[in-house]
């Protein structure tokens, strides 16, 4: 009932920004059937006219189908950018296979004695189609619209990865952020709105055909409203004489209270317009013009290889970031020696050393591994791995889903292979937050690099009251999350190993000298002024 509750509230307090992505979502659906209906309608009629196709086309359908959404959506971004196209497409393509396999399927199942009584009849092929067969493979094609529908609702939400909009915005912050209440408030409306949908359509199969082509002349004309009315406010132009500034923001940042909203609070920046996108794809969106400020990591490699700015936090607004490994204690208890090995990172690695690490992972393409190890060896740290012992205990590493992580978790290992009798399994690219630490907690994994600040603004989420007795002190933060997690989830924080890796705002450099923003004051002044 708590989290009912919640629920409600949440739905209260957020009820424009639903409704927004409710319409958007109901947009990229809307928009995404109606072009599979114009594509894949014809295509399918022309398949039960030449049946030798068949095969081929409705196998190149389904191989469609098989391709991971997210995985789409990034090969489509190269080409269309972010925003509405690129998912729209997607949709579109997973929507085929149903609407071609349906309609190949009515038509064909379609009385054969009916189709030649009509002939005999005079009827001409024309009358034939639009009088006998489709009529009667309606119910059929219709079942296939229907599911198409169902399918694009879900996958719709990852539309959110590509600042699309949608339902799929409050499902990522709320993953990102271990919040169940936000989770639901985005997953109950995408089901409701997959029900209504289905419903719906299933109305639709029970007019007649005249009024169906009046509903569908309808359509035609709301969609291209609905485009311009919630993504067209979206789009970069100019107001006032001044560039308009769009900015495009990792789920995790614009839920969190330290991020985005305190960011907003503590320098106004509420007029800045900014959509959400995947953390992958941030930066390229960045560097390539499409947005003009992003969030990022202080320590990120693509700073650099980019020529982006880092936006003075002058306010100091966002709390401390130190980096640590975060651990079972039961780890500890039972191999005392690993102690002394995960000790010999701490404090070793600079803001700066750890920027030309990333630097080398996501701008030179270098393997993490040879990176994790050429470090070692330079600092007198690698030594050869021992050799395993049949039966020897094994400890499981993870990590989060980018290069600094998977350095640090390759660091971790050639360590514990080069000085103790230990094996090693590594799990990269776990996800976000919420995964790495519920498969700690949940003994998948051992040990993870983990942040400060993400340990006390995610996990632990204290009171006002105790973030400002801690005010923004690294040391107190540090000592605070490592009594908290002993206390709340019986885990352990070794010393961090040196550096902060922040977030941020990041602006093009060029563009950030010819406004003359270098702070994040200077980015809410700017906005003010417009």
């Amino acid at each position: 009932m708590h989290l009912l509750s919640d629920l409600f509230t949440f739905w209260h307090e957020q009820a424009g920004k639903l409704g927004h992505q409710t319409l958007q979502h109901v947009a990229l659906t809307a928009a995404a059937l109606l072009l599979g209906v114009a594509v894949g309608g014809p295509i399918g009629l022309w398949l039960t006219r030449q049946p030798r196709w068949q095969s081929t086309v409705l196998g190149a359908a389904g191989v469609l189908q098989t391709v991971p959404s997210i995985a789409l959506l990034g090969f489509l971004i190269p080409f269309m950018g972010i925003g509405a196209k690129p998912a729209i497409v997607a949709l579109l393509l997973y929507s085929l296979l149903p609407i071609i396999r349906n309609t190949v399927a009515g038509i064909q199942g379609v009385p054969p004695a009916v189709v030649e009584a009509a002939r005999g009849l005079g009827f001409t092929d024309g009358q034939i189609f639009r009088q006998v067969e489709l009529p009667l493979a309606l119910p059929v094609i219709m079942a296939g619209i229907r599911t198409a529908t169902v399918i694009n609702v879900g996958v719709a939400t990852l539309a959110a990865y590509v600042a699309a909009g949608g339902l799929g915005e409050f499902i990522f912050e709320g993953i990102s952020l271990n919040n169940p209440v936000m989770i639901l408030a985005g997953a109950i409306p995408s089901a409701a709105l997959a029900l209504a949908f289905d419903a719906g359509l299933g109305a639709l199969a029970a007019l007649s055909a005249r009024r169906l082509r009046a509903v569908g002349l309808g359509l035609l004309v709301a969609l291209p409203l609905l485009a311009a009315g919630y993504w067209g406010p979206q789009l970069i132009g100019a107001q006032g004489g001044r560039p308009a500034l769009q900015a495009a923001f990792s789920p995790e940042f614009v839920g969190r209270a330290d991020c985005l909203p305190g960011l907003s609070r503590i320098y106004g920046l509420g007029k800045l317009p900014h959509g959400v996108l995947a953390p992958a794809l941030v930066y390229e969106a960045l560097r390539d013009g499409r947005v003009d400020v992003i969030d990022g990591y202080s320590t990120d490699g693509r700073i650099r290889a980019y020529g982006l700015r880092v936006l003075r936090d002058d306010r100091h607004a966002l709390p401390p970031y130190y980096c640590a490994p975060v651990l079972r204690p039961e780890l500890l208890r039972a191999h005392p020696e690993l102690g002394p090995v995960l000790d010999q990172l701490s404090g070793q690695l600079s803001d700066s050393a750890m920027t030309n690490l990333n630097y080398q992972v996501d701008n030179l393409h270098k393997d993490p591994k040879a990176v994790a190890l050429g470090w070692l060896r330079r600092r007198g740290l690698l030594k050869a791995p021992r050799p395993l012992l049949p039966g020897a205990p094994e400890v499981r590493l993870g990590s989060k889903i980018f290069a600094e992580q998977y350095i640090l978790l390759e660091m971790y290992a050639a360590l514990i292979r080069g000085n103790t009798d230990l094996g090693v399994a590594t799990k990269t690219g776990l996800g976000g937050t919420t995964i790495c630490f519920e498969a700690l907690r949940g003994g998948q994994i051992d040990m993870y690099p983990e942040y400060t600040g993400t340990g006390l603004q995610v996990l632990l989420q204290p009171s006002a009251a105790v973030l400002d007795s801690l005010g923004g002190r690294p040391e107190a933060v540090f000592q605070y999350v490592q009594a908290e997690f002993g206390r709340r989830y019986g885990l352990a924080w070794r010393a961090p190993l040196g550096f902060n890796n922040a977030y941020c705002l990041l602006m093009r450099q060029q563009q950030a000298s010819e406004l003359n923003i270098t702070s994040i004051s200077d980015l809410g002044r700017y906005l003010r002024a417009r």
